[in-house]
């Protein structure tokens, strides 16, 4: 489908990022979505969602040159990215009632920090996903209206209360003291939203910055001393304390896994040695290893006042192949935890 220069979700994706939306929104394919119909000057739940999606996956791919560099691949070969899910990562504090319902600070606990934005955009829970061995839960959060069109959000809750109490000590200090990145005008709208209003062009690019904030880190840097502490137990409350509610990954649908899994190989990208296989066969999936970043963490054990540079895991790209579900004859946009867990390995430091 042809891009409509006039359709909010693309205008609104021009508003924010200038001279490279045309290039963004040239890479992305989430046409339906861009002009999803809305009185003449208003913006749509599904457009606002669409723009929201383009701007992150743009932010991944700043941070990600591993995941760049394989939609370059892409785009050479006359292909635009079927975005298929972005994931992030989330915390749930429980420290004996000292922080009220496990909220984070002034951010609301766990996944509920991003509820309070997917559900008015038009998304509601499709599936939970149990993760043990990382001492998580999973949800997958599809659109209502479009549900194979726009991607899906993967958010993740770590339980703090399943660690020991040095554990929970230090997740509290790290997270404890959150901020919360969305501001009255901002929970109007999306509010207005979840009314089933639609957004006054004025008023949806005023709040996209702001909602495009809550996806990063809301928390002071952590004293080296904790972030060693939390590593030591979960790798994934580590990666949170660096990365915060940034795009864990973004990934890409295509339609063989398995081979384009090897042609990044052989093109020497560091993409995982196996492909993840749902139990029912029709979900497959494999990653990128993590990109590196530097990251500055307080070092308290130096004076309380020093600062030291790490370099640590950031964020990664990943791809999926998917198929009918022959029970309902529409796309299985199911996952699994066996196969959420495997790719959450692609953020363990080296």
């Amino acid at each position: 489908m042809a891009h409509d220069p006039e359709s909010p979700g693309e205008a609104l994706v021009a508003a924010m990022l200038g001279d490279r939306a045309r290039q963004v929104l040239g890479t992305i394919d989430l046409d339906v979505a861009l002009w999803w119909h809305a009185e003449r000057g208003k913006v749509s739940r599904a457009s606002f969602a669409a723009a929201l999606n383009a701007i992150l996956f743009d932010d991944l791919l700043a941070r990600v040159p591993t995941g760049a560099a394989f939609v370059a691949d892409q785009r050479q070969r006359g292909m635009r990215i079927r975005m298929d899910h972005g994931a992030l990562r989330t915390v749930r504090l429980s420290m004996g009632g000292r922080l009220p319902m496990g909220d984070a600070g002034a951010l609301p606990a766990g996944q509920g920090a991003f509820a309070r934005i997917l559900q008015p955009l038009g998304y509601a829970v499709a599936g939970t996903y149990p993760l043990p061995r990382l001492r998580m839960t999973g949800y997958a959060w599809t659109h209502r209206d479009l549900p194979e069109e726009l991607p899906q959000f993967f958010v993740s809750e770590l339980h703090v209360d399943a660690f020991d109490e040095e554990f929970g000590a230090a997740a509290s200090r790290v997270f404890g003291g959150s901020r919360d990145p969305l501001d009255e005008r901002t929970k109007a709208a999306l509010d207005g939203l979840e009314r089933g209003e639609e957004l006054a062009w004025d008023e949806a690019v005023a709040v996209l910055p702001v909602v495009v904030s809550a996806f990063g880190r809301q928390h002071a840097e952590p004293r080296l001393a904790d972030y060693r502490l939390l590593l030591d137990r979960s790798a994934e409350a580590a990666w949170i304390a660096t990365e915060g509610n940034a795009f864990n990954h973004a990934t890409s649908r295509v339609a063989d896994v398995f081979g384009e899994s090897e042609r990044q190989r052989s093109a020497g990208l560091p993409i995982k040695d196996r492909v993840e296989v749902s139990r029912n066969g029709r979900v497959r999936q494999t990653a990128f290893q993590a990109d590196p970043v530097t990251r500055r963490f307080r070092d308290g054990a130096q004076g309380g006042g020093d600062v030291v540079d790490l370099s640590v895991p950031g964020s990664f790209y990943e791809i999926i192949s998917r198929d009918i579900d022959p029970a309902t004859g529409k796309l299985d946009l199911s996952f699994d935890s066996g196969n959420a867990t495997g790719i959450f390995a692609m953020t363990r430091a080296s």
